[in-house]
């Protein structure tokens, strides 16, 4: 039974927290908790930067931004949507945002491998979902502050919040449609080497042009990145990638990075180790990075394709548990993106309805929407509580529309 969100304190009060300030704009706080489980050898690193907001004080900074008041209507019922705060930034300048957010970026994938037992110079590939990338290599900008080797494979995914879970099915699913375009196959590439795999989302620097008030009181600052051994410390059991364009604009995007428009998903090979996933999105008519139909419509964009997917990955699942002479295997945990707890809650309503019954905690309270972040700092909250031999699903889903859904076997 998915649980109701309680109320949280910020992020940066958690006792496992390390806070350091990037020296722009004054100091910009960078919390950063780093988590491993010896037993399955998996780790990582997540948090935050900017400052906490709470549901409380957040109308006021929107109302300075918007220079107007939100009327009653316009405030969401955030605490029923599972977030009691979010992180923002003050206003900057590219140039600031881009040396932020690189710091940012560096600090989460080295924190990751440390949590790991890694070395930075030991990861062979990184890949990381950004929503709207503040330049266009920086998946190969970060890795190379982060001390990780030029010669590692980098692949950035902008999927909107589908990325990390993208990720994870293109580094450990041998099977996805994406590998005849590119001309090599990632997962079998990657078997049995030490990847960075994640999101990294500065989703306040994306919302300072906008005006869509919806967008404006969910969306925040947030990276989860974790460590894997394809093949030793995650394996793929079974997996499902599917695209249905937003077509009625319910969750409208602006590409800030390179796509021809003329498919859905689009793979390039931009450097000799750098590979870009690109997804078509639905993208306003005026310049601005975001807007929204409301919570309702996200709502009925994801729950309607994305049950569907999930039923196909059950099914598949137990089939392969058949297959194995396991059959009442069940899957331990399901880590679905926090898009919003009312989403989720549908979800799982329509999931229990086909008999699908899978634990699917509700575990951001502290972050608000944080996009292809969501789904990993969800897998390292659990991960303590997870052991070796447990069956994960992760869910992700995405505006464009994307979604990703796999099985994975852990240790």
């Amino acid at each position: 039974m998915l649980q109701k969100p309680e109320i949280s304190t910020s992020f940066y009060a958690r006792p496992h927290v390390h806070i350091e300030q990037a020296p722009i704009a004054g100091g910009i706080p960078i919390g950063v908790e780093r988590v491993s489980n010896a037993g399955i050898r998996i780790g990582g690193a997540y948090g935050t930067w900017g400052e906490s907001y709470n549901n409380a004080n957040l109308p006021h900074l929107i109302e300075q931004h918007l220079g107007e008041s939100l009327r009653l209507e316009e405030r969401l019922n955030l605490a029923e949507l599972g977030f009691e705060h979010r992180q923002i930034l003050p206003y900057l300048t590219n140039e600031e945002h881009l040396e932020l957010e690189l710091q940012v970026g560096a600090t989460f994938l080295r924190e990751a491998a440390f949590a790991c037992g890694w070395q930075p110079s030991e990861v062979e590939a990184v890949l990381v979902g950004i929503t709207g990338p503040a330049v266009n290599d920086y998946t190969e900008r970060i890795a190379r502050l982060a001390g990780i080797s030029d010669s590692a494979l980098k692949v950035s995914i902008h999927k909107a919040c589908d990325g990390s879970v993208a990720g994870l099915n293109l580094a450990l699913n041998p099977e996805l449609p994406a590998f005849p375009k590119l001309g090599y196959n990632i997962a079998e590439t990657l078997l049995g080497k030490k990847v960075l795999i994640g999101g990294i989302e500065g989703l306040s620097r994306f919302m300072q042009l906008s005006h869509d008030k919806n967008a404006l009181q969910i969306f925040g600052n947030g990276a989860g990145i974790i460590g894997v051994i394809p093949g030793e410390t995650m394996k793929f059991l079974v997996g499902k990638t599917l695209e249905v364009f937003d077509d009625d604009g319910v969750l409208e995007l602006h590409m800030y990075y390179p796509h021809s428009g003329r498919s859905l998903v689009e793979v390039t090979q931009v450097q000799p180790n750098h590979i870009r996933v690109a997804g078509l999105m639905h993208e306003p008519d005026e310049d601005v990075p975001v807007v929204m139909a409301g919570p309702m419509g996200m709502v009925k964009l994801f729950v309607r394709n994305g049950v569907h997917v999930v039923q196909d990955v059950f099914q598949a699942y137990q089939k392969k548990m058949v297959e194995r002479g396991v059959p009442g295997k069940k899957i331990a945990v399901a880590i679905v993106h926090h898009a919003n707890y009312k989403i989720n809650q549908l979800k799982e309503k329509h999931l229990q309805k086909e008999g699908i019954q899978i634990p699917m905690p509700w575990l951001l309270k502290d972050f608000g929407n944080v996009s292809a972040a969501s789904n990993m700092i969800a897998f390292l909250r659990k991960l303590s509580d997870l052991k070796s031999g447990d069956h994960v699903l992760f869910d992700g889903f995405g505006a464009g529309t994307y979604y990703d859904v796999l099985a994975v076997e852990l240790g």
